[in-house]
């Protein structure tokens, strides 16, 4: 029965119309498949190094950031259109001057997708952080205080970081601040530590306090359930007896007993009461030859007599005397004078006084990204993440 045009095709009429579709366009498609291709081998080499974002990652720029491995032209158009954001930074005039930074933060964890040292990201968190962390604007800014938070992540010691901002007073309003550190400080097996920080944060109400609390109630449940291994631990740890040639022996169950142990058995059931303890005693030591003095060897000078007690004595009976009552003897001569010797050239390496001058101390990590010295970068996100406040003011740290 023929059946209307408007009714669905059967699949083999379906596949030649596709089909049909496909040859009026083949340069289209065959561009689209190779592109295809060329990604998901890109994906496939460079997958393990790409590290997961909560918000997701731009499809797009993944793709030319895991094609930059291979081609010089896409990784040198990334460092450019770093560059230029940085320039944007120094550029911008708005009410807002965080809201640059946060762009080409955004940016680089976009384009740098393994954020590696050579990435400068962890460059950015801390020219970023150490810009504001005086400004009243931002002091209590949450988009402040993830970038504290991601610098904090990426640093060996945290823990610095999160003082500095409770002495500062940064963030402390907010409950992700509370639940990093807490968390932070639990990773440390700091459970004390993490439990005050958490109470602190409930006493003040930090915002939003639902959070807060459901992040704290799953901390108590691990820490009750750390508790618990750790008694059964103990109680298993009670129940295990002496081990004898190997095996364990537990309480009140049938066990194999060892040869001393029952040497050891019947030695003390023969034994009598009352009866002493026969001292095991090495027969004919006095009588060998081996321990015998040999007189014509000594020396034939011999002692008819002692010393008398003050001879004896006589270190132990010394008067004190002054030392300075004791003239060193001089050369004789005229004393010639001093010639003045010129002063010691103290040595400076040049590439760490290029890293961080006093008196710029704003542009340091900014010139760094400009220049596209890989190098020095790397240099400098090393020594940030052992010592990640080295740049601020001695009068910023907790007292």
């Amino acid at each position: 029965m023929a059946t209307e045009g408007h009714e669905t095709m059967d699949p083999e009429s379906q596949f030649l119309m596709e089909m049909r579709l496909k040859s009026k366009r083949p340069h289209e498609s065959e561009d689209n498949d190779d592109d295809n291709d060329n990604d998901d081998f890109e994906w496939d080499n460079y997958k393990e190094n790409v590290r997961p974002l909560k918000r997701g990652r731009n499809i797009k720029i993944l793709n030319e950031s895991l094609k930059s491995h291979s081609n010089i032209s896409l990784k040198h158009s990334l460092l450019l259109n770093r560059r230029k954001l940085i320039a944007e930074i120094d550029e911008y005039e708005g009410d807002d001057p965080l809201l640059p930074w946060l762009q080409c933060i955004k940016w680089v964890q976009e384009a740098f997708p393994s954020a590696g040292d050579s990435s400068g990201l962890l460059v950015i968190y801390e020219q970023c952080v150490r810009t504001f962390w005086h400004d009243d604007r931002y002091r209590h800014d949450l988009r402040y205080l993830s970038v504290w938070l991601e610098y904090a992540e990426n640093c060996a010691d945290a823990e610095v970081i999160y003082r500095f901002l409770d002495a500062n007073n940064i963030g402390q309003s907010h409950s992700s601040y509370y639940i990093s550190y807490a968390l932070y400080m639990e990773s440390k097996h700091k459970i004390k530590t993490a439990n005050e920080v958490f109470n602190r944060g409930l006493s003040i109400n930090a915002q939003p306090h639902v959070k807060l609390e459901a992040a704290y109630r799953k901390f108590l449940c691990r820490s009750v359930g750390r508790s618990k291994t750790s008694a059964d631990e103990d109680v298993t740890e009670d129940n295990l007896s002496n081990r004898s040639f190997g095996t364990v022996l537990f309480n009140g169950e049938n066990r194999r007993i060892g040869a001393s142990d029952i040497g050891r058995k019947s030695n003390k059931g023969n034994r009598g009461e009352g009866i002493p303890i026969s001292v095991y005693k090495e027969a004919a030591v006095e009588n060998s030859s081996s321990y015998r003095v040999d007189l014509s060897k000594v020396g034939s000078k011999q002692w008819d007599s002692l010393a008398t007690h003050k001879d004896r004595n006589k270190e132990n009976k010394a008067i004190p005397a002054k030392w300075t009552s004791f003239k060193v003897l001089q050369r004789p001569g005229s004393r010639l004078a001093r010639v003045a010797s010129p002063a010691i050239e103290v040595f400076v390496d040049e590439e760490c006084s290029e890293l961080q001058q006093p008196g710029d101390s704003q542009n340091i990590s900014r010139s760094l990204l400009k220049d596209r010295d890989e190098d020095n970068i790397k240099r400098e996100t090393e020594l940030l993440k052992e010592n990640p406040l080295r740049n601020f003011p001695a009068n910023s740290f907790p007292r």
